[in-house]
């Protein structure tokens, strides 16, 4: 009995040791790869394909990553595998999880954190934004058949990163490789982040990030515009610059200051305006030591709760149009130069849509036609360089509570495309430098 027991589990374990050895080889046959290169940047998309599954295979595809705080972000999405076994986020539909349907770039923005309220902290240059991605088997346990690592690099070759303390104002300058001369763009941030100025530079811009406010809200009594055109002026100096005449990108507060900027301060010749306020909100803003606009106040009073635990503060912004707020509106008819209006109708922080079509009528009112405007029905707030994960809810730092930013994720990313691609158009076209208006006449 006893030889014959031996035998008997010795035959067992060849056979567990024989599955084991095909299954690793399958597995080993099996290949994700990331196209054209594992290595880009943070707004160009990649081509996620896997191959050597089994025929009509159904796997889950995923991706996480982790931001400058240091908190997981993931997402997960069902997919089944041609005849060939192979399988194409550019092709192929997502079954389920984090999204549905054909979304090639939906591993990335449908990205969350495991609890709510999280924004992804990306906001220095320097180091790339690292996305694993992995296949795995839907059965049992989930096991992993396949890998591979996305490197997401904000600053491109040869872009220099120079920190700046000029005067009273203090940024971080990003400049193109090349002699240039190039478009010069100042990227007003409500609160200091590298990202967006960095994407921009790699497309040929010399953009100085800047940030409203470098405290607590709270312990800002008044603003100077003073403050914002020293920034201007140093934009203007820049040996690579190639016109005199500086665009502006800004969005929620900052979006006002812009306003202002082309308003009072020569020299602005295109000013991006996305989400943000017609009129001078929150604090009284001074230049050449006289207030020239006057704070339009928020009631937070009028904030309205959700199950969540986070406000919407859309309607909280009392009406610039009304009487007693007619000295907060900035006069942006005397703006020389142009204006991209961007409004996002999901926006649950402002309401500006709302804002954007008073603007809008009180150009045409002074019979100007130096503006264009975009809108954005389903998308939210944060609109940003695309690809990021999308953020509905995060902790606001004005209200100093939990906040909706609103948008619907996949319509959300699917505008953040689009915008990103705009703006370098509407900035191109009216920041043109000598250098290419004379080789264009030639």
């Amino acid at each position: 009995m006893d030889t014959c027991f031996n035998r008997s589990h010795s035959t067992k374990t060849n056979l567990v040791k024989k599955t084991a050895v095909v299954s690793e080889e399958m597995t080993s046959q099996i290949r994700l790869r990331l196209l054209p290169s594992a290595k880009c940047l943070f707004d160009e998309p990649v081509q996620v394909k896997v191959a050597g599954l089994r025929s009509r295979q159904v796997v889950t595809m995923r991706a996480r990553s982790t931001d400058e705080k240091g908190v997981v972000f993931s997402s997960s999405a069902t997919y089944k595998a041609n005849g060939n076994g192979e399988v194409d986020l550019e092709r192929d539909p997502s079954l389920s999880g984090s999204y549905v349907g054909v979304e090639p770039m939906g591993l990335l923005w449908s990205m969350r954190a495991d609890t709510l309220h999280k924004l992804f902290q990306k906001n220095r240059s320097l180091n790339p934004h690292v996305v694993k991605f992995s296949v795995h088997e839907l059965e049992g346990e989930g096991r992993m058949l396949a890998e591979a690592t996305n490197e997401r690099f904000l600053i491109g070759d040869g872009v220099s990163r120079v920190p700046v303390k000029e005067g009273r104002f203090h940024g971080v300058l990003f400049t193109p490789p090349g002699e240039g001369l190039f478009p010069a763009v100042l990227d007003l941030c409500t609160f200091m982040s590298e990202k967006r100025a960095c994407l921009l530079a790699n497309k040929g811009f010399v953009v100085l990030a800047v940030s409203v406010y470098n405290d607590k809200p709270d312990n800002i009594k008044e603003m100077h515009l003073d403050y914002f055109k020293e920034a201007v002026d140093f934009l203007q100096q820049q040996p690579k610059v190639g016109n005199k005449g500086v665009g502006i990108l800004s969005r929620s507060k900052a979006g006002d200051i812009a306003l202002s900027l082309a308003a009072f301060v020569p020299g602005v010749e295109a000013v991006v305006w996305i989400n943000g306020c017609s009129a001078n909100a929150i604090t009284p803003l001074y230049y050449k030591k006289s207030k020239i606009l006057s704070p339009l106040l928020i009631d937070l009073s009028k904030a309205i709760p959700t199950e969540s635990g986070a406000i919407i503060g859309k309607y909280c912004t009392n009406n610039p149009l009304a009487e007693e707020n007619q000295a907060t509106l900035v006069p942006i008819e005397k703006a020389k130069g142009h204006f991209l209006f961007v409004a996002s109708e999901d926006d649950l922080n402002w309401d500006s849509k709302a804002f954007m079509d008073q603007m809008v009528e009180r150009l045409k009112r002074h019979g100007k036609e130096n503006f264009e405007s975009v809108c954005y029905p389903r998308a939210g707030h944060l609109l940003e360089p695309p690809y990021g994960p999308h953020c509905r809810s995060s902790f606001h730092l004005f209200a100093w509570q939990l906040a909706m930013w609103g948008g619907e994720p996949r319509s959300h990313a699917a505008a953040e495309v689009h915008l990103w691609k705009k703006i370098q158009e509407f900035l191109r076209s009216h920041l043109s430098c000598e250098a290419m208006k004379t080789k264009a006449k030639l």
